[in-house]
């Protein structure tokens, strides 16, 4: 019997602790997905790459602003509804850069933002 008493006790202590480690696992896994979202930039690196003038470098930062506090708003939500979000913040960035940037600067910025979605997995 006092096998059986010491053998449970043992058997529980590693399944606590199994399950205290997966919760940290879990906890981990979510706050690096939700980083990937912070859209963060240098602003003047991005108005050097994309030759901007005074003017439209405050109204990049304010729509660049915008689009990165969104982002990390969609990052809150399940994949349905991420998705969905995501897909929303980015049309409308986009169509805001179209209205400050001319043409080339908005290819470069289009360029731009690809490739930063695909290297965090996002497209």
């Amino acid at each position: 019997m006092k096998k059986i008493v010491l053998t449970l006790v043992a058997l529980m202590s590693m399944t606590m602790t199994f399950a205290e480690s997966a919760s940290k696992n879990i906890a981990t896994v979510n706050n690096s997905n939700k980083s990937i979202y912070n859209m963060t930039v240098n602003m003047k690196k991005l108005a050097k790459a994309l030759e901007l003038t005074d003017e439209q470098v405050e109204g990049v930062a304010e729509i660049h602003k915008t689009f990165s506090s969104e982002m990390m708003n969609a990052a809150e939500y399940g994949n349905e509804e991420r998705a969905k979000l995501v897909e929303k913040a980015i049309n409308k960035d986009l169509a805001y850069m179209n209205t400050v940037l001319n043409k080339d600067q908005y290819h470069k910025y289009l360029t731009l933002l690809n490739v930063t979605l695909v290297n965090r997995g996002m497209k």
